[in-house]
C-alpha cells in the first residue's frame, strides 16, 4: 500500500479574458503617457475603431471614457493612496502597472462599480497586459484599497489643512502643489473659493457648441440636438450646451463648419473684441495666433456681418490647416496664412482689431485636459514669458491708432495675464507702447463676478467656462 499523500491535480491553465472596455482605457492611458498625447485626441479614434469592430455600444464607450478621464483627473489622489498600500517608493512602480492600479482605484473609490467586480476586472486586465506575477501584485494592492472609502483614504494620506494648506488641497483635489499655489494667488480669497475652483477642475465639462453668425443659428442646433439634449448658453448668445453629451460631429452644421465645438469662455473673448467701439475705419481684423481656428471662425463670421476682412495667422503649418478647415465656407472675405506674430509680415498700423490669444500653460483648461496638470512645471512659464510679451508688443504696433487689441490666454496665472500686459505697457523688456486699458466688463453683458476690471478673468466654478483671461487695449499713439 502506498502511504504517500496523493497530489492534487494541477489547475488547468486559464488564458486571461480580455475585457475590451478596460483594455481600451488602458491603451489610451499608455498612449497619453508614452507619447505626451492628450486624452481628448487619443480616445475618440480608439472608440470609433471599437464601434466599427462591433465591440462597443454607447454604455461601453461611456465607461471607457469615465475610466480614462477619471483616472487622469484623480491621479494625484490615487498615487497617494497606492503609495500608502505598497512597501516601496511609488517611483519604483512601472508606469503600466501604476496605470492599471490607478484605474482600479478609480473603479473602487470613484464609481459605483461593485467592489468585487472592480478588483476582479482590474486583476484580469493585469493578467492580459502585465502578466501573472504583476497581476498578483495588483490584486494585493487593490484589496488593501478596499479597506476604506475615498473620504477615509483622503483623511489618512492628506496632511491636515491647518499644518500645510497647499499640500492638503493638492492631495484632496488632485492638483500639483505649485498649481494650487498659483491658482490661489490668482483667485485670492480664502479656502472656500480655491476648493470650489479645484473641485470644478475635476468635473466633466459640458460640450458647448457655437452657432457662427450668418452661417448657423442656435435654433438650428437646438432642433438638430432635440430639446432633451440641448440647453441655452449661460452667457454667449451663440452658445448651445449639449445636456446629455453625444457626438457633435454628427450634426450637419458642425460637419459643414457652420457651427463648432467651443467653450463659452472662448466665445466671449471673440465677441467682446468685436463689440468694442472704434472710431473711423473698421474693415481689417487680425487673429494673430489663430490655431486651431475656433475663435478665428467666430471672428470671421462677425467680421463678415460688417463687411470687414479677417486675416488669420498661425505659426505652425499643421495648425494653419486646421484654421482653414474651420473657416471654410465663411461668407465674408478672409485669408489664412502661416506667419510668426513676433516677426510679422504685415506693416505697422495695418489693422483695426486684433486678437492675440497667446500660447500659454493651459492652466485654465484643466477640466478638458486633466493630464496637462501632471506635465506642466512652474519653470515652463519662464519659456512662455518672452513669447507672450513679444506677441502683445507686435500686436500693439500692428493696430492703427484708435484700434483695439485683445490679449487673451487660457490661463489664470498672474505671470501670464495681467503681469504680461503691465510689462508691455510700461516698456519692460522693450520699448513702451502708447495704449490704454479698456474696461472689458461691460462687453460681457450679463456675466457676473468679473472683478474690479478693467481686465476680465473667467473661472470654471463661477462661470462654468474655461479660465479665460482677456485684456482689451486701445492704441493711443
Amino acid at each position: 500500500m502506498n502511504d504517500q499523500p496523493r497530489r492534487r491535480p494541477a489547475k488547468p491553465h486559464r488564458r486571461p479574458k480580455k475585457d475590451p472596455v478596460r483594455f481600451l482605457a488602458f491603451e489610451a492611458l499608455r498612449t497619453v503617457d508614452e507619447r505626451d498625447a492628450y486624452a481628448n485626441l487619443v480616445l475618440p479614434p480608439l472608440l470609433k475603431k471599437a464601434r466599427a469592430k462591433g465591440d462597443f455600444d454607447g454604455r461601453d464607450a461611456a465607461l471607457a471614457t469615465e475610466l480614462v478621464y477619471g483616472t487622469l483627473r484623480r491621479q494625484g489622489t490615487y498615487d497617494a493612496i497606492v503609495a500608502a498600500c505598497i512597501d516601496r517608493p511609488l517611483r519604483e512602480v512601472d508606469p503600466p502597472v501604476l496605470d492599471v492600479l490607478n484605474m482600479g482605484v478609480h473603479q473602487l473609490l470613484g464609481t459605483r462599480i461593485p467592489t468585487h467586480a472592480a478588483v476582479s476586472a482590474s486583476v484580469e486586465l493585469a493578467r492580459v497586459v502585465l502578466g501573472e506575477g504583476r497581476a498578483k501584485f495588483v490584486n494585493a494592492v487593490l484589496r488593501k484599497v478596499t479597506a476604506h472609502d475615498l473620504d477615509g483614504w483622503v483623511e489618512k494620506v492628506a496632511p491636515p489643512y491647518d499644518e500645510d494648506a497647499e499640500d492638503h488641497l493638492a492631495v484632496v483635489h488632485s492638483h500639483p502643489r505649485w498649481i494650487v499655489s498659483a491658482l490661489w494667488d490668482a483667485l485670492g480669497g480664502g479656502r472656500a473659493g480655491i476648493e470650489d475652483l479645484l473641485e470644478a477642475d475635476n468635473e466633466r465639462p459640458e460640450v458647448t457648441l457655437v452657432a457662427r453668425p450668418g452661417r448657423s443659428t442656435t435654433e438650428e442646433l437646438v432642433k438638430a440636438l432635440g430639446e432633451d439634449n440641448s440647453l441655452p448658453g449661460r452667457w454667449s448668445p451663440y452658445a448651445v450646451r449639449m445636456a446629455e453629451g453625444g457626438e457633435p460631429g454628427a450634426l450637419e452644421a458642425v460637419r459643414e463648419s457652420r457651427a463648432g465645438v467651443q467653450d463659452e469662455g472662448s466665445q466671449l473673448v471673440a465677441a467682446a473684441l468685436a463689440a468694442v467701439p472704434v472710431d473711423g475705419r473698421d474693415s481689417r481684423w487680425l487673429d494673430g495666433c489663430a490655431g486651431p481656428g475656433g475663435k478665428a471662425a467666430l471672428l470671421a463670421a462677425l467680421a463678415a456681418e460688417r463687411g470687414a476682412t479677417l486675416l488669420a495667422a498661425e505659426k505652425q503649418p499643421h495648425r494653419a490647416r486646421l484654421v482653414e478647415r474651420a473657416l471654410a465656407g465663411n461668407p465674408g472675405p478672409y485669408q489664412v496664412i502661416t506667419a510668426d506674430g513676433t516677426r510679422p509680415p504685415w506693416l505697422p498700423g495695418t489693422f483695426d482689431r486684433i486678437l492675440m490669444d497667446v500660447p500659454c500653460s493651459g492652466l485654465g483648461a484643466l477640466r478638458r485636459r486633466p493630464e496637462s496638470r501632471w506635465r506642466r512645471r512652474a519653470e515652463d512659464l519662464e519659456a512662455f514669458a518672452p513669447l507672450q510679451r513679444g506677441l502683445l508688443r507686435e500686436a500693439l504696433k500692428a493696430v492703427r491708432v484708435g484700434g483695439v487689441v485683445g490679449y487673451a490666454t487660457c490661463s489664470p496665472h498672474l505671470a501670464e495675464t495681467r503681469v504680461v500686459v503691465e510689462d508691455v505697457l510700461k516698456g519692460r523688456g522693450g520699448e513702451p507702447v502708447e495704449a490704454e486699458w479698456i474696461d472689458a466688463r461691460p462687453l460681457l453683458p450679463g456675466v457676473p463676478a468679473l472683478g474690479e476690471g478693467p481686465d476680465v478673468q473667467l473661472w470654471p466654478h463661477l462661470h462654468g467656462t474655461d479660465a479665460m483671461y482677456l485684456a482689451l487695449l486701445r492704441r493711443t499713439g
